[in-house]
């Protein structure tokens, strides 16, 4: 259903955004995610035939040259920062495809509710909780979790834009988040395995085997699936960083696509780029013209 004003596909209520996917999958293709932190990049994602495009603050940082890892620093209002690029970026550029905001349940600052209906006015179709504390862990997570700041926020952020009719998409890293966001009505649960590796800021000794992520994305798709049948269940990170590795997890686990931010953002401008410019260092000059240049 376009929208009223524009005659343009987004935003979409939560409905048709399932009903987008389950097309999709009815085609027999999978369902692909990326995060853009600029809107050239969703401008081409979109155009490869992305199904959801997703707005984290980390994408700033991606696209500044940085590690994802930063958008979990204290580096900046992330709520703020994905808003900004959605805004200013992304929605502006986008036709079709539902763009959904990354939102920083913990962040003390916001009436969630009020935000949430910000996020729903600016034009997302949905929500996905980044930063996210389902990948800390250790000493500093139990921090966290005793200080007011505990993932359950997240969980609670989910089932207000549940009732608020928006889509949520959502990371987990244990099957007991998933199973809080799978009762907290989540529509789409992502197994997170780890920072991605490769590329010129990819992680090196902090990741898990390709055997381990089977396990793991398995395990969280277990544990969703044992509280509602209707959720999509998709992998993220680790060493699933390129279309074979997202194919490998589908066939071995029950996940229906994959969702790329460094795997999909950075890495094709780091190998593009890499090689386009290595191809014009390639490019001959004439003998005469460089004689011609004047010389100090």
């Amino acid at each position: 259903m376009p929208n009223p004003w524009t005659g343009k596909g987004n935003p979409y209520p939560r409905k048709e955004v399932i009903e987008r996917l389950r097309a999709t999958l009815k085609k027999g293709q999978p369902i692909i995610a990326a995060g853009a932190g600029t809107g050239i990049s969703a401008k081409f994602i979109e155009r490869g035939g992305g199904d959801l495009i997703i707005i984290y603050n980390s994408g700033r940082f991606r696209m500044a040259g940085h590690g994802s890892t930063c958008g979990l620093m204290a580096y900046g209002d992330a709520n703020a920062i994905a808003m900004e690029i959605g805004e200013h970026e992304v929605l502006p550029i986008v036709e079709e495809v539902p763009v959904i905001c990354g939102v920083h349940a913990t962040d003390p600052r916001r009436r969630m509710w009020h935000w949430l209906l910000q996020i729903k006015d600016m034009g997302f179709s949905g929500v996905n909780n980044f930063p996210t504390h389902c990948i800390v862990d250790g000493m500093f997570r139990q921090i966290l979790e005793e200080t007011g700041m505990s993932v359950k926020k997240e969980f609670e952020m989910v089932a207000l834009a549940r009732k608020m009719d928006l889509f949520t998409i959502v990371y987990v890293s244990t099957p007991e988040e998933s199973k809080a966001m799978a009762e907290a009505g989540a529509d789409a649960i992502i197994a997170h395995v780890g920072t991605t590796i490769g590329g010129s800021i990819g992680v090196k000794g902090a990741a898990v085997t390709m055997k381990d992520s089977v396990k793991r994305v398995q395990a969280v798709i277990d544990a969703g699936r044992r509280v509602r049948k209707d959720i999509f269940f998709l992998s993220h990170g680790g060493p699933i960083a390129r279309p074979e590795d997202a194919a490998y997890i589908n066939h071995h686990t029950d996940a229906v696509g994959f969702v790329g931010a460094s795997s999909l953002e950075r890495l094709a401008v780091e190998d593009s780029l890499t090689r386009l410019t290595q191809r014009f260092k390639k490019i001959p000059v004439r003998k005469e013209a460089i004689e011609a240049v004047r010389w100090r």
